[in-house]
């Protein structure tokens, strides 16, 4: 059973970093963000395969990382230059291989200053 957790800071200030990580049990250090602005539909963030290679969102692209540590079982994302516009609540979802069925809970965070 694969179990994903993400975790990160609740709140950061404009033109700061969002980094948050996604711990995976029982499954491959492989997968998706996906965040959920207040009031809006679910946008993809960006993945990273199995492969190790990454894709993104085009909206994001310029100001998003994607990468792992196979060592401690998690993947990272760091979204750069935010705004409150990047207020939202943030999942991970994975599985196994580039198959990814598992969602994490996910984790609030609020841009302001």
């Amino acid at each position: 059973q694969v179990q994903l957790q993400e975790s990160g800071p609740g709140l950061v200030k404009p033109s700061q970093t969002i980094s948050l990580t996604c711990t995976v049990s029982g499954g491959s250090i492989s997968g998706n963000w996906i965040r959920q602005p207040p009031g809006k539909g679910l946008e993809w963030i960006g993945s990273i395969a199995l492969s190790g290679s990454t894709y993104y969102s085009p909206s994001l692209k310029s100001r998003t990382s994607i990468s792992r540590d196979t060592s401690k079982n998690q993947i990272t994302l760091q979204l750069n230059s935010v705004t409150p516009e990047d207020t939202a609540v943030y999942y991970c979802s994975g599985g196994y291989g580039d198959t990814w069925g598992s969602w994490g809970q996910g984790t609030q965070v609020t841009v302001s200053s």
